[in-house]
């Protein structure tokens, strides 16, 4: 599902125009990114948490040469979703195993 579809898809749920939900859509996805740049992690419960976790230097390998790189450490966005949303999404789609 893209942006697009999404915005498709609230827009026929709720009976408002897209342009308006493509508005809210995103100020939403602004509003996440701007506190992940903030140091901050949200969370929606029900549905996930959006959180920053620190990735530890390391050696890695550039798998052309195979030579030894040092990899810096880095912050990095993760999202984790809740035990609800694995719960119905693992039910809803049990005829699929």
């Amino acid at each position: 599902m893209t942006k697009a579809d999404l915005v498709r898809s609230v827009s026929a749920e709720t009976g408002i125009i897209r342009k308006d939900v493509a508005l809210a859509v995103d100020a939403f996805l602004e509003a996440v990114k701007d506190s992940m740049k903030d140091g901050k992690h949200i969370e929606i419960r029900g549905f996930g948490t959006f959180k920053l976790k620190l990735r530890k230097e390391r050696i890695g390998r550039n798998p052309k040469t195979e030579e030894k790189v040092q990899v810096p450490s880095r912050i990095v966005p993760t999202f984790k979703f809740s035990r609800a949303f694995k719960d119905e999404v693992n039910e809803a789609n049990q005829d699929k195993l």
